[in-house]
């Protein structure tokens, strides 16, 4: 299967290429990383194919999607025409690839409860417009994708998630980076897991607290 990661040098797609290139499981994963300068990941230049891609040029984003089975795309888009996320989908639409899994925040349905989803609410509004717009460009494309909303995120070493759906209420504040790429490896893994779907991911543990968890 050939993947594509794209803004590869991001702190949770990073846990993921390891992952992918190091498990048994993955082992027949062909893993093409696309970022705006590649030799940052220079040190996977023999495990990984690197691409020059800035995710706003659409002919960069066409040219990665190039022979791939299903893509990541490892940064929110908070452009301003939502030029990123428009890019992907008519890539992946002329290049024939139907799974995306797209990083996105939480909040885009006012579905994070209490005084916590206040607080986040007044912190994410500058760019909630764009966000949502992503995940609804994502919904209307035809295309079988998964919104991933992320909670506010630290780098404990534990992988513990509750997963939400898009009409349940968010569960928990925080969670950690390498929970984050545990639910994005076992969506490569079986790319039918939360098709068509946005999915809320955060640690249960910190359900009750009102203030992210670091």
């Amino acid at each position: 299967m050939n993947v594509l990661i794209l803004a590869a040098n991001g702190q949770i797609a990073q846990i993921v290429e390891k992952r992918l290139l190091t498990e048994p499981d993955f082992k027949d994963i062909h893993l093409t990383l696309g970022l705006r300068r590649p030799s940052r990941l220079a040190n996977l230049r023999n495990s990984a194919k690197l691409l020059e891609v800035d995710l706003t040029n659409a002919s960069e984003v066409d040219q990665a999607m190039e022979h791939q089975d299903i893509v990541l795309v490892a940064v929110v888009d908070h452009t301003s025409d939502n030029i990123i996320t428009k890019n992907v989908i008519a890539a992946m639409k002329k290049q024939q690839v139907k799974r995306v899994i797209f990083a996105n925040i939480l909040g885009l349905y006012n579905e994070v409860p209490g005084e916590f989803g206040r607080w986040n609410h007044e912190q994410v509004a500058a760019g909630l417009k764009t966000a949502i717009n992503s995940d609804k460009l994502l919904a209307d494309s035809g295309l079988n994708y998964t919104t991933l909303r992320l909670p506010w995120l630290n780098d404990r070493d534990e992988i513990k998630y509750t997963i939400t759906t898009r009409n349940e209420p968010y569960m928990g504040v925080s969670g950690s980076r390498k929970s984050i790429a545990d639910v994005i490896v076992r969506i490569i893994a079986d790319p039918s897991l939360y098709a068509n779907n946005s999915i809320g991911i955060a640690d249960p543990d910190t359900k009750n607290e009102i203030r992210p968890v670091y």
